[in-house]
């Protein structure tokens, strides 16, 4: 899958069926659904991707200390970047582990 066929699968109504956890939660994003977002990727504690598009989503949300809480999790600073392309870059990792 690339980025642009996931972003294609918005107007589907439901992330694709071959999508990660991780994927699945930023589709939700995506598509105006914190919540749902929130809701897959909160319990995935261990996991330095999951703390990534946790810390993402918190950042999203504006509560910066939470989300510079996952970003320590994630072994990451908080970017400089707009939310736009820190989504991105999250996805496109998690495509393509790069």
């Amino acid at each position: 899958m690339t980025i642009e066929t996931f972003e294609a699968s918005f107007a589907q109504g439901k992330p694709p069926a071959d999508s990660s956890i991780y994927l699945q939660a930023l589709w939700y994003d995506a598509n105006n659904n914190w919540e749902q977002a929130h809701s897959l990727i909160q319990d995935l504690k261990t996991n330095t991707i999951a703390a990534w598009i946790h810390a993402y989503l918190h950042r999203k949300e504006g509560d910066t200390w939470n989300a510079d809480y996952w970003y320590r999790r994630a072994e990451r600073k908080r970017p400089a970047c707009t939310l736009a392309e820190e989504w991105k870059t999250i996805v496109d990792f998690c495509l393509t582990g790069e």
